[in-house]
């Protein structure tokens, strides 16, 4: 018995449902292809940013080589001159720049201070104001009574008081009253908790940190730095530089893939046994 045809309306019905299903396939699959490509620009972008970093913690231990390399002409000087070498695909650039250059929060002089918040672009007298509250901070409080450092903050609404004591961190700096965050984020890289030194050293002081020095105008700050570049890195190693170091370390990679590295480290020489050198600070990108 020869079975009957559909309705025309049901062909259509059927049709329809057909084309719908179809559309409703290709969208699975465009989403699911989407979906893919993301997943592998991901993975792709996360291998990339791996081997940059990696590249960039390479850096800081070629860095630390670099600064007890045992031949001294082949020593990279920490005055914040950029070296640069390739690793596997990246290129890699280093900054070092000697702590005892830098302008130390717990032991610089007012008058040190005041300079490079002026170096930094402060009036002078608003600079000698935040170079004595800095000093009223790290200053033991032997006062009875209330303390008149303590009761500035109390007036400006704050609620926190002066540490009366060492900083404990480059970015407590900020928590000074009256540190504008420009002038904050212009100084950062420019002082230091670790050189123990009441002025900077000029023989590695990176410019405002050089600017802070009392007596520095701006022709023996050019003076300095020439005499600095014209230096063999035998003799400027012997200039009084330290042992705890800041290192920047970028890496970047042939398609633009960047990663950086800062680390302040303390060297403790290179020998069997010896771990040549101790973290102080580890911080990854350029943030603060």
């Amino acid at each position: 018995m020869q079975r009957s045809p559909l309705p025309r309306r049901q062909r259509g019905v059927a049709l329809l449902v057909v084309l719908w299903a179809c559309t409703l396939l290709a969208v699975l699959l465009g989403g699911y292809a989407l979906m893919a490509r993301t997943e592998a620009l991901q993975a792709r972008y996360a291998f990339a940013h791996t081997q940059a970093h990696y590249a960039a913690e390479a850096g800081i231990a070629r860095a630390v080589y670099a600064l007890q390399d045992p031949r001294l002409a082949q020593r990279w000087i920490p005055d914040g001159r950029s070296y640069t070498f390739p690793f596997g695909d990246a290129s890699v650039q280093v900054q070092i720049v000697d702590e005892s250059g830098k302008v130390d929060l717990n032991a610089a002089s007012p008058a040190v201070l005041a300079g490079l918040f002026k170096a930094a672009g402060m009036e002078p007298r608003a600079a000698e104001q935040l170079a004595g509250r800095v000093a009223a901070w790290r200053s033991f409080s032997d006062a009875v009574g209330p303390n008149p450092a303590d009761a500035a903050y109390t007036a400006a609404g704050l609620d926190y008081l002066p540490r009366h004591g060492p900083f404990a961190s480059i970015e407590e700096l900020r928590m000074v009253l009256g540190m504008p965050a420009a002038i904050y984020k212009a100084v950062a890289s420019q002082v230091t908790l670790w050189s123990g030194r009441d002025a900077p050293n000029p023989a590695t002081a990176p410019p405002l940190a050089l600017a802070a020095i009392p007596g520095m105008d701006a022709a023996r700050i050019q003076q300095a730095e020439d005499a600095r570049q014209a230096l063999d890195p035998a003799t400027a190693m012997a200039s009084g530089a330290g042992v705890t170091h800041s290192i920047r370390s970028q890496a970047t990679l042939p398609d633009g893939t960047r990663a950086v590295v800062r680390a302040t480290v303390r060297l403790r020489g290179i020998g069997a046994g010896v771990q040549p050198y101790a973290v102080l600070r580890w911080q990854e990108g350029d943030g603060e």
